[in-house]
């Protein structure tokens, strides 16, 4: 098989050049789920300020739980798009960082946060003028 192609599910000999995110069978549907996710967004844009541990990205991201965070940090490491790396200190050190996978992400990310943060007004309104109107 073509590196970047894939065989598409039922369909053995026809090969794709790019995934397809409205096929449930995608990969790049688990991987648009996951880097859409308000904990893995969080973390990488922290990230992007430069490698930190874990209990700084957990006091950086107010409202995630240590479970959680640990779970996304294994999940954005599986995906490659964060690193994580151990120092053999006592008690041991660990460090995590964005790869060069995830930094190539990060504008991306970005401009949805920075979209949300500057139209938020606009969206309380319509919220507002929604729950204001008789629903059947």
């Amino acid at each position: 098989m073509q590196d970047g192609t894939f065989l598409s599910p039922g369909h053995p000999l026809e090969t794709r050049l790019r995934g397809d995110v409205f096929c449930a069978a995608c990969p790049t549907r688990q991987l648009l789920d996951r880097i859409a996710d308000k904990w893995s967004t969080l973390i990488l844009i922290v990230l992007g300020d430069g490698p930190m541990r874990f209990n700084a990205l957990r006091h950086r991201i107010d409202g995630v739980s240590q479970k959680m965070l640990s779970q996304t940090l294994k999940a954005l490491e599986r995906d490659g798009l964060v690193s994580r790396s151990v120092a053999p200190t006592v008690p041991v050190s660990v460090t995590y960082a964005m790869t060069p996978l995830g930094r190539s992400l990060l504008a991306a990310l970005q401009s949805m946060i920075d979209w949300a943060e500057t139209h938020m007004d606009a969206v309380e309104a319509a919220q507002a003028a929604y729950d204001g109107r008789d629903h059947p």
